[in-house]
């Protein structure tokens, strides 16, 4: 029997873990421990309620993540990764809970691993939303060094991390408090963040780094730079600082996802020695 849940608070540290557990090098990129880290900035009770837990004879087999008001991102046990039943099962939560939540045609799901969670979707109507570019660099050898000075944040040292995500990204929600309650989170344990300094000592790019572990992919989520320090090659210069200190951490690889459209994010990361295998598509909700 397949059952969903929301989980509890204490629950969260476990599902992390499990998320964790199921990277892997030469799959699609799914949601990574980072992606729940990253969420965390918004305390513990914001991150419980925004998943969804699928289990079956009380083993975790898929992890779904309220990331934005229309956007289901999921995670799938590699070894229910063809399980119809699963899948079946997944998909007719989303439609009960969108249709009581969203008007028609809205709402949208990143299922980017799982085929038979995909066959589920277009089967039902789904269709395919706008594109997006998944990067990974291998990490078996060390990245192309930087031009930057790079130095990892600390709770004594914060206030540059969130200036330049501020500037990188304007309505950030990332604040000092915010910070210091997603370093305080489970998934942190195994990030950093790190930021850029040029030659006048500026902070002018800032990233945050997500180990799922030694010997898997590591990600890279969020990465800016400081909208008055562009065009000067220091987007390419911190996520190669990215890409080593996730070496350092032991992963196996590097990876990030940026939408397609964004030209200028896919060309930083393709000169830092990254490579894509091609774009993928979310899913969207059909109107009914």
């Amino acid at each position: 029997m397949i059952t969903m849940r929301v989980p509890s608070v204490e629950d969260v540290s476990s599902i992390i873990d499990v998320v964790a557990s199921w990277q892997r090098d030469g799959l699609p990129l799914q949601v990574h421990p980072g992606d729940l880290g990253w969420y965390q900035r918004f305390d513990g009770d914001a991150l419980a309620s925004a998943l969804r837990v699928w289990s079956r004879a009380g083993e975790v087999v898929a992890v779904g993540f309220l990331d934005e008001s229309e956007l289901i991102r999921m995670a799938v046990a590699p070894t229910i990764a063809d399980d119809v039943t699963v899948a079946t099962r997944i998909t007719d939560d989303f439609v009960s809970a969108l249709d009581q939540a969203l008007p028609p045609g809205t709402g949208v799901v990143e299922a980017r691993f799982g085929p038979a969670l995909q066959h589920a979707l277009i089967d039902q109507g789904w269709t395919r939303d706008d594109p997006w570019t998944p990067l990974h660099l291998d990490l078996s050898q060390p990245p192309a060094a930087g031009s930057l000075l790079v130095e990892v944040t600390g709770h004594e040292s914060i206030e540059d991390r969130v200036e330049v995500e501020a500037a990188a990204f304007p309505g950030s929600s990332l604040s000092a408090e915010r910070w210091k309650q997603m370093a305080d989170g489970h998934a942190y344990r195994h990030a950093r963040c790190l930021v850029g300094y040029d030659r006048n000592g500026d902070p002018v790019a800032a990233t945050t780094i997500w180990s799922a572990g030694p010997g898997r992919p590591g990600l890279i989520e969020p990465l800016g730079v400081h909208g008055d320090h562009r065009g000067r090659g220091h987007g390419v210069a911190i996520a190669r600082a990215a890409a080593a200190s996730l070496r350092e951490m032991g992963a196996s690889s590097a990876m990030v996802a940026t939408p397609s459209s964004n030209v200028a994010a896919v060309a930083t990361y393709r000169a830092a020695g990254f490579i894509t295998d091609g774009d993928v598509h979310d899913f969207r909700r059909p109107h009914r």
